[in-house]
C-alpha cells in the first residue's frame, strides 16, 4: 500500500500533516513491507522535506502511483487525482455552500472521498480529531484577548511559539484579578479549554457556586449542556430529546452572563437549538461579559456576537454593544471582544499534527488492512461517480449550482 502525502493548498495556508516524519518511519518498521509513504514537497509544513527524506520516504510531486492520498484541508478542485482514494476534512457534510464545487468535482472525477470528520467508532465518538488543541490555543487566546482588552498582561501570540510547551511557559505572565470564567461544553475541545486553565492555576467551582458567591480569586465554571438548556413545557432535560428535538428546549443562560467576565464556548451547537444570548440581551447593564472566546465559530449561531471568523494574523474584532456593529479590537471602551479563530489548532501543528498522527496511526491505519471495514464505509462520502447511501442526504446539495446556494 502505497500511501501519498499531498501539499497543503488551502488559503489561509495550514502548516499542519496527517503524519509526521516519526510517525512515517515507524508504520514503515511496523508494517515492513506492506506499507510505503511518498511526499510532495512543500514549503510550508510544519516539518522540512529533509525530515521525510531521512524516513526513507519519497519526497516527490508525483502522486500517480499511490493507492491513497492524504492531507488536512480541503483539496484543491484543479488538484484532485482522478479514481484516486482521498482522506480530508472536506466541510460537505452539513451541506457548507463554499465546498459544493469541490464535491461536485470529487463525483465527476469518481474519486473515493473518506472524511475524518465522519471517522467514528461504534458509539459515535470521533477517533481522529484536532478538538484537544483547539481547546488549547482557544483558551489561551481567550486569555490572551483579556490581557490586550484589561491592559494588565501581555502574552506571545500562540502561533509564534515553538510548541506547547513554549506556550506554557507564558502563563507566569498571567495575572488575572478575581474575574469569572464561564466554559460550555463536555468534549475533547472543552478538555483542551481545562487543560490550559487549569495549567495557569486558575481554580475551578461549580456551577452554583459560580452564580451565587464571590471569590477572591480568578474561577472557572465548565457546564453541560443541561445547565443552560431546558425542556419548555415543564423545565426537565433529557440528553437524548435534546439532541433529537432541539426546539422543544429553551435557553436559561442568561444568569451566567451576568456573573461572567470572560465566556470560552467549546459545545457543539445544532442550528435548531437554544442561542446562548440574543443581540438584544448584550444592550442590557447586566450583560457582564467583555470578551468572548468562540472555538466554536459557528457563523451567527450560538453566539450571536460571531458575527464573521477572525484569522490568526487578526484574531480579535469588537462589537459594539450599542448597535452590534463590528468595531475594531479593542476600539470602545464598553464593547465586546470577540476571538473566533476557526483553524484554532493551526497555531500549534507540531503538536496537533503529533496528536493527529497518532490517532491515525493506532485507529485508522490497520482499518485499511481489512476488507469491509465497517469504519472506513461509514466514512466514505463519495465512491465511483455516486454518494454513499449514508451520504445520500446531500444530493440535492450537491446538484444545486452555486448560485442557488446563495
Amino acid at each position: 500500500m502505497k500511501i501519498g502525502i499531498i501539499k497543503e493548498g488551502k488559503i489561509p495556508v495550514d502548516h499542519r500533516v496527517p503524519f509526521t516524519p516519526s510517525q512515517i518511519h515507524h508504520l514503515q518498521d511496523l508494517y515492513e513491507g506492506k506499507i510505503s509513504f511518498k511526499v510532495a514537497p512543500s514549503p510550508i509544513r510544519c516539518f522540512p522535506d529533509d525530515a521525510y527524506v531521512k524516513t526513507g520516504a519519497e519526497v516527490t510531486d508525483e502522486m500517480s502511483d499511490c493507492d491513497i492520498l492524504m492531507g488536512v484541508k480541503e483539496v484543491q478542485a484543479q488538484e484532485l487525482i482522478p479514481e484516486k482514494t482521498y482522506f480530508f476534512f472536506s466541510h460537505t457534510m452539513k451541506k457548507q455552500v463554499y465546498n459544493r464545487e469541490l464535491l461536485q468535482e470529487i463525483l465527476k472525477k469518481k474519486i473515493r472521498l473518506i472524511d475524518y470528520e465522519a471517522l467514528m467508532d461504534e458509539g459515535g465518538q470521533r477517533v481522529v480529531a484536532f478538538g484537544r488543541w483547539a481547546g488549547i490555543v482557544g483558551a489561551y487566546n481567550g486569555l490572551w484577548t483579556y490581557g490586550k482588552k484589561s491592559g494588565l498582561f501581555d502574552l506571545k501570540r500562540a502561533y509564534t511559539c515553538f510548541d506547547k510547551h513554549e506556550l506554557f511557559k507564558e502563563f507566569p505572565k498571567i495575572d488575572l484579578p478575581p474575574i469569572k470564567i464561564v466554559v460550555t461544553g463536555q468534549g475533547k475541545v472543552a478538555s483542551g479549554v481545562l487543560e490550559t486553565l487549569e495549567a495557569v492555576g486558575i481554580k475551578q467551582v461549580g456551577a452554583t457556586d459560580f452564580l451565587q458567591k464571590y471569590f477572591d480569586q480568578p474561577v472557572f465554571t465548565q457546564l453541560e449542556m443541561s445547565a443552560y438548556n431546558q425542556r419548555k413545557s415543564d423545565g426537565g432535560f433529557d440528553l437524548q430529546e435534546f439532541y433529537d428535538h432541539p426546539e422543544l428546549y429553551e435557553g436559561t443562560f442568561m444568569p451566567y452572563t451576568e456573573v461572567s467576565d470572560l465566556l470560552i464556548a467549546a459545545a457543539y451547537w445544532d442550528p435548531g437549538a437554544p442561542k446562548l444570548f440574543e443581540r438584544q440581551d448584550v444592550q442590557s447593564e447586566d450583560f457582564n461579559i467583555s470578551v468572548i472566546a468562540d472555538i466554536t465559530c459557528d457563523i451567527e449561531g450560538s453566539i450571536p456576537t460571531t458575527l464573521r471568523a477572525s484569522e490568526i494574523t487578526d484574531p480579535v474584532y469588537d462589537i459594539s454593544r450599542s448597535n452590534f456593529q463590528e468595531v475594531p479590537a479593542f476600539g470602545e471602551q464598553n464593547s465586546i471582544s470577540v476571538m473566533a479563530i476557526d483553524n484554532l489548532p493551526c497555531e500549534l501543528p507540531r503538536d496537533s499534527s503529533e496528536d493527529f498522527g497518532k490517532q491515525l496511526s493506532e485507529k485508522v491505519i490497520p482499518e485499511l488492512f481489512l476488507p469491509g471495514s465497517k469504519l472506513i464505509k461509514n466514512a466514505t462520502i463519495a465512491e465511483n461517480g455516486h454518494l454513499t447511501d449514508k451520504f445520500s442526504y446531500l444530493g440535492d446539495y450537491v446538484n444545486q449550482t452555486q448560485t442557488e446556494g446563495l
